[in-house]
């Protein structure tokens, strides 16, 4: 279902057209009028004539016209109907304002009934219970609130809050948006569909998505934006679990649908917002990457040995690189910085020259011009209120930075280090000249860096075609390690025991070893006492024969070593490798490297050594082996979910000493 018509409509009708002020009907029609809508405005409602200068028919079957769009803001149990006459005069979609549907029990039935209508007549609807939606670029407010017209640009926003995006549309942060979407339940179009029309559509250059469910079709989504140059910002709000799944094995705890998401997003060329503040800022910046960057590091540029120090703090604590200057680079900044200052990065350059404005830009472009640097951020604070000569020299350092802008052929941010020490009219200016403005010092460095990030386009249409599937039956685990051991993952020896005799046999034969329930029906077995360690002699088996009786699993006892975690769920919002410090540690630090499938050892090995614990592993590329084995074999045999917890690694060896598996079924629409 395609919502172009909806989001870049020629023609508009508002069903429930009202007279009465404040009520929505009369606030979506006084919206496209103060607007200036260019097409035609139609009311609908079976007595007013005329509402804010607009003409009303009784229904939508009289409307001259089949609109583009349909603004319906009439009750709750109304809709279904009015959806019906839509889906029959051929209308392009509608916006549904009211409550009362699925986020509420009982409002069930009725948004079911509404999808089924839209469904049947391929009608795209935008709600119910949202907001409705803003082209700016088309001066088209389907807004049930307050709309006050603003410029138009090229970001483009997704929101499943409605708060979210009445902010955003309030801002005052040269936000230039070029359509804004409100969710509301998304009974019939989700975020993804949203997503691939704005890719689509003139004029976009980036999208911020604000999510709070779990969206399939994401990856095909994001993989169309990234063919068409969109960048993508998205928000999650909370984690989800995935339910059978999750509570049967760590996985689920360690890498939620939050670290899925993340993964894939980044992997898109996309950013990770943690806040809407920096939602906004992100979708801002990345609307500005159309430059291509030369290096993929961050120069920070500041007169302030504070924010020098902070910018340094911060872009260690966030990974961001800020590449050393070359030799040749520092050679030049010699003869610019005044003598107190060091060629380095952040580039401290001192207040000594602020407000000598060639000076600033020589040294800015000389710097910018270093090979290793990607993109220039410059911190600048501009007071609202000063006299006339603050102003000079505000103004002149402004200028120093604005004029290596426009030399350097790479993108600029300036940040202010206190988000209200970026006035609207400075950031706005800012924009004119093609430099981001960003609110925040923290928030500065995360734009910079995700301007630097671009992304792999054969990579997303691979991860797009990996498709997800749900858990079905869970296996034993003496039948997960076969299928393993037949994968070529190294396994312990042993065999399950039906009775006391077999299990005594299999200790003479093992020697020291692990006693285990043999049961699908178990996945946490130590956590609920059906592992017994270390068990050498014939009294040590019949106690533990006692504490878990036959059948057993009885296997040789491993030596200690580093304890990894290796995991493949393929039943998130797209499949993943997770590799994480395993045994009883995986939850407590929550220190994981989640890559979406497919993968290859290189891949892991990199991801791998990103991790905190990364020092603790004897041999990376022997754990990146076993680990694509483990996906490799998740992918051939059909399997929802493999947990590997733990993998020994000992040496160059790697041993899977406890597995959890279950097969899985494609994924449902």
């Amino acid at each position: 279902m395609r919502p172009a018509r909806l989001l870049a409509p020629r023609s508009v009708a508002v069903v429930g057209a009202s007279t009465r002020p404040g009520s929505y009907g009369n606030q979506a029609v006084a919206n496209l009028v103060t607007a200036g809508f260019p097409g035609p405005v139609y009311g609908v409602h079976p007595t007013a004539r005329e509402v804010h200068g607009v003409s009303c028919v009784p229904a939508i079957g009289d409307l001259p016209i089949a609109p583009d769009a349909l603004v319906i803001a009439t009750p709750a149990a109304t809709v279904p109907g009015l959806l019906r006459e839509a889906g029959e005069r051929g209308c392009g979609g509608a916006v549904v304002l009211a409550a009362g549907f699925a986020e509420i029990p009982e409002g069930r039935p009725l948004q079911d009934e509404l999808r089924e209508v839209a469904l049947a007549h391929d009608l795209p609807v935008c709600g119910p219970n949202g907001n409705g939606v803003v082209s700016v670029v088309g001066r088209a407010p389907m807004w049930g609130d307050a709309y006050l017209p603003r410029r138009p640009g090229p970001v483009a926003l997704v929101s499943q809050s409605g708060n979210v995006a009445v902010n955003a549309l309030l801002s005052r942060r040269a936000l230039r948006l070029h359509t804004v979407v409100s969710c509301g339940n998304q009974a019939v179009l989700n975020a993804s569909d949203y997503l691939a029309a704005l890719a689509e559509l003139d004029g976009v250059r980036s999208v911020g998505l604000y999510l709070e469910t779990e969206d399939p079709g994401l990856p095909a989504a994001l993989a169309l934006a990234a063919g068409h140059g969109i960048r993508v910002a998205v928000l999650k709000a909370g984690s989800s679990e995935r339910g059978a799944a999750a509570a049967s094995a760590h996985t689920g705890a360690v890498a939620g649908d939050h670290r899925v998401l993340k993964a894939l997003v980044e992997e898109a060329g996309g950013a990770w917002a943690r806040n809407p503040h920096e939602l906004l800022e992100l979708a801002k910046a990345l609307s500005h990457s159309g430059r291509r960057t030369r290096g993929t590091g961050v120069l920070v540029v500041t007169c302030s040995g504070g924010d020098a120090a902070v910018a340094a703090d911060e872009a260690a604590r966030l990974q961001v690189p800020l590449p050393a200057l070359g030799a040749v680079t520092v050679e030049r900044l010699k003869g610019l910085l005044p003598g107190t200052a060091t060629a380095a990065n952040p580039l401290d350059y001192t207040a000594v020259i602020f407000g000598e404005t060639r000076r600033t830009a020589d040294i800015i472009t000389a710097a910018g011009d270093d090979p290793a640097v990607g993109v220039v951020l410059a911190y600048y604070d501009r007071p609202e209120e000063m006299d006339a000569e603050q102003t000079e020299a505000w103004d002149a350092a402004l200028s120093g930075i604005t004029h290596a802008a426009a030399d350097l052929d790479v993108p600029v941010v300036v940040a202010a280090t206190l988000p209200e020490l970026m006035p609207e009219a400075t950031a706005e200016h800012l924009t004119d000249l093609g430099v981001v403005p960003v609110a925040g010092l923290t928030e500065g460095l995360v734009c910079a860096h995700a301007m630097t990030a671009r992304p792999d386009l054969d990579r997303l249409r691979e991860l797009a075609a990996c498709a997800p599937r749900s858990p079905d039956r869970w296996l034993r685990e003496v039948e997960g390690k076969a299928l393993l051991k037949a994968h070529g993952v190294a396994v312990p020896r042993g065999a399950v025991a039906g009775n006391a005799e077999e299990a005594e046999a299999l200790r003479k034969e093992l020697g020291t070893v692990v006693v285990k329930v043999d049961s699908a029906d178990v996945r946490h077995k130590a956590a609920e006492g059906g592992v017994i360690l270390g068990v050498s002699g014939e009294r040590d088996l019949e106690r533990a024969l006692r504490q878990v009786p036959p059948p057993v699993l009885v296997e040789e006892m491993v030596p200690p070593g580093v304890e990894v975690m290796v995991s493949v769920r393929y039943d998130a919002i797209t499949p993943v490798l997770v590799v994480a410090l395993g045994g009883a540690w995986v939850e407590v630090f929550g220190d994981a490297a989640v890559i979406p499938l497919p993968v290859t050892p290189e891949r892991v090995a990199g991801a791998v050594r990103k991790l905190r614990a990364a020092r603790l592993i004897p041999d990376i590329e022997a754990l990146a082996r076993t680990a694509v084995a483990i996906a490799d074999m998740t992918r051939q045999e059909g399997f929802a979910l493999v947990e590997v917890n733990p993998v020994i690694l000992r040496g160059r060896t790697a041993t899977a000493v406890d597995a959890v598996i279950c097969r899985g079924l494609p994924a449902g629409p």
